[in-house]
């Protein structure tokens, strides 16, 4: 799915690739020691070879997220092995969340998340800094509710 080259994407902020492998580096760590403590020595390269491989999954599905503000519409698009392209009209979103965890507040982040009358239809950007979603976030209600009145 190649782009148009009039589109301008943006992707998630930096902080949550940061995030993420900080997860993953959690994970190896309890499971090389819970693998030393239960069956030897042998299961930390284990844990090693799989959090490098999580990495990778995780630095992967990281670049796949973007997002593209057209005139009309909002495009979403994510996925490593299955790439998905969402295209929500400003016009047919409903109402527009914006989330943010624990550890996605520790570093600054929020997921804006849009809602549509299909709900199949909803899409979501993830690891935004807190200032981009809300202005997103601002911007799509405006849009939306600019067009929805036009209809």
């Amino acid at each position: 799915m190649e782009a148009p080259p009039e589109e301008i994407w943006k992707g998630p902020a930096r902080a949550l690739l940061r995030l993420r492998r900080l997860e993953v580096l959690g994970l190896a760590i309890v499971a090389a020691v819970g693998g030393a403590v239960a069956g030897g020595p042998v299961f930390v390269p284990v844990a090693v070879v799989l959090g490098v491989i999580a990495e990778r999954f995780v630095r992967r599905r990281f670049r796949s997220w973007g997002y593209a503000e057209r005139a009309d519409d909002l495009l979403v698009r994510r996925g490593v092995m299955f790439s998905r392209m969402s295209v929500i009209p400003y016009g047919r979103m409903q109402f527009i969340d914006v989330t943010a965890g624990p550890l996605d507040r520790l570093f600054g982040l929020a997921t804006v998340k849009m809602h549509t009358a299909a709900a199949a239809s909803d899409a979501r950007i993830p690891g935004l800094e807190r200032a981009e979603a809300e202005r997103l976030r601002d911007r799509l209600a405006q849009l939306g509710e600019a067009q929805a009145t036009g209809l």
